[in-house]
């Protein structure tokens, strides 16, 4: 206990003297952070000509829905999937699988829409003919409950995707309900001989029979977020600045070799691992505290430069715990540069580049979803895409542990195994 407490005060010591690099590991991730969220304002509002998997779910089976799916399969910018595993999807395994964030976008479309629209062209009809002198009665449906089709997001899609699909959606619904009007009016108007002229397929009736509706993905406790540039910025450039603790952590162990400050640790009696628990609990620390400063400048300043705020999601516990593990992740990764480099220079370098490329990959410069397919089997495997999805699981999805603790363990193991890759150079150094 004793190494442990005169690692942590050593480290916090060197810290202090280091003025500079102590200034730049707070004010550098504030200024980067507020930049990117300025330059990247408008462009995260532009929809991205990207193809998604669609999940839609018929459960009218008339003409509507095969309107619609059609209407998505021409523009080529949508997979139409209803079924998975062979088995057809229904509405809660559509709406589950959104609020995950497995899939961007679900359609859900009543039963009885095709018939409601059928109705209220009718009606329509009855009483075209009733004022022409006809004598017509088709069929109409009592009541007058409205039918809409449902859409879902994910909660983490951007607005303008958003508003995009949603225009598309109501375009095809509008066109079904007066190809039907028309058609029913052609029909009738041509049993009774009367002549159609070809303004009649101009006729501009709109109808409304069946709506389109947007509806939350979670429950009416959860809070709604709308995904922006500082509610992806911020919490990644977070994770990418914490990340940058490999540079003051690779750079005090080299010193520490260089000036015998090691040697003289290694020679009071014990483990090699309390020192380097010292190190981890010291500056896994200063990440969260990092962290949690940089949520602030989220919360209190971008709010003063006309941008959005950012929302944190409801379960504080889960966000801690997350930033624990992201801490983790990057001390480690520290601690394992500053084992197998010799030199400042050669840490220094290779960490700032690597976590460059590993932020690149992992979705802190742009999404993941709109990079090639095979860039994103590969950003996949970044420690910052696991970071970033947890967070997002939190902020944007209002997930709790449950949501991340698979991103968690990821964060956790691969940790663990750098402290222990380092622990074991380190003892082969020793020999």
């Amino acid at each position: 206990m004793l190494r442990l407490l005169a690692t942590i005060r050593k480290e916090w010591q060197l810290l202090v003297r280091d003025k500079t690099g102590l200034t730049l590991l707070f004010v550098m991730p504030v200024v980067l952070i507020t930049v990117m969220a300025l330059i990247q304002d408008a462009p995260f509002k532009d929809y991205q000509e990207v193809k998604f998997d669609i999940l839609t779910v018929d459960n009218d089976h008339g003409r509507l829905g095969r309107s619609i799916r059609e209407g998505l399969e021409v523009g080529g910018q949508f997979r139409i999937i209803d079924s998975l595993d062979g088995q057809p999807l229904t509405t809660e395994k559509a709406r589950q699988l959104v609020n995950d964030g497995t899939y961007k976008i679900s359609i859900i479309i009543p039963s009885g829409a095709t018939g409601s629209i059928v109705s209220n062209a009718n009606r329509i009809v009855n009483d075209i003919s009733h004022r022409m002198g006809m004598t017509l009665a088709l069929p109409v449906k009592k009541g007058s409950d409205s039918l809409n089709v449902v859409v879902y997001f994910d909660p983490a899609a951007k607005k303008a995707f958003k508003g995009a699909i949603h225009q598309a959606i109501d375009n095809f619904l509008t066109q079904v309900e007066t190809d039907m009007l028309l058609g029913r009016i052609r029909q009738e108007l041509r049993s009774k001989d009367t002549t159609v002229t070809a303004a009649s397929d101009t006729l501009p009736i709109k109808l409304q029979a069946v709506g389109l509706k947007e509806e939350s993905t979670g429950t009416g406790q959860q809070i709604d977020v709308i995904s922006n540039s500082v509610q992806h910025n911020v919490p990644a450039w977070s994770i990418f600045a914490m990340f940058f603790i490999v540079i003051p952590i690779a750079g005090n162990m080299i010193r520490e070799r260089e000036d015998g400050s090691l040697l003289r640790m290694k020679l009071i009696p014990g483990s090699y691992l309390e020192i380097l628990a010292g190190k981890m609990l010291f500056f896994v620390g200063i990440c969260v505290v990092q962290f949690y400063c940089m949520m602030l400048v989220g919360i209190y300043i971008m709010p003063l430069l006309d941008l959005p705020r950012l929302v944190m999601g409801r379960d504080a516990g889960a966000t801690l715990l997350v930033a624990s593990a992201i801490g983790l992740a990057a001390t480690s990764y520290g601690i394992l540069i500053g084992t197998l480099f010799k030199t400042p220079n050669q840490a220094l370098n290779f960490g700032a580049i690597s976590i460059v490329i590993l932020s690149a990959i992992g979705g802190i410069w742009i999404p993941l979803e709109i990079m090639p397919m095979k860039m994103q089997v590969v950003g996949r495997l970044s420690p910052l895409s696991w970071g970033l999805d947890a967070i997002n699981d939190i902020y944007l999805r209002n997930g709790n542990i449950a949501y991340v603790w698979k991103n968690v363990l990821r964060l956790m193991l691969t940790g663990l195994t750098m402290l222990a890759i380092a622990g074991y150079v380190e003892k082969r150094r020793m020999n």
